[in-house]
């Protein structure tokens, strides 16, 4: 069963729209906890699959898929995130002045 936490992350990163990108501090600021990234990467990690929960678009503060996420589940990210039309560098990281998730409003 999801935390509180977990949901109020879910709802969050629900209204991400496609083709932006938001940082794991982004969202714990959002939801009242400006020092719980890590635990929003858990609540992430956790998703079943089928959630429908955009988690791909949550990525790390310097702009590139966490390396928790290596292997075949950082690949999966970084191509849905293509899909979508962010664009990395050679240094696997994205602009986040051109592609970040201006918040809700």
């Amino acid at each position: 069963m999801a935390s509180d936490f977990f949901r109020q992350v879910y709802r969050v990163v629900s209204t991400i729209p496609a083709g932006q990108v938001a940082t794991y501090g982004q969202i714990a600021a959002y939801v009242g906890n400006p020092r719980a990234a890590r635990t929003v990467g858990w609540a992430l990690h956790g998703l079943p699959a089928g959630s429908g929960v955009p988690w791909h678009r949550v990525i790390n503060a310097q702009g590139a898929i966490s390396t928790s996420r290596e292997g075949s589940r950082a690949a999966q990210q970084r191509a849905m995130l293509e899909e979508e039309g962010i664009l990395f560098d050679e240094r696997g990281r994205t602009d986040l002045a051109r592609y970040g998730w201006k918040g809700l409003r």
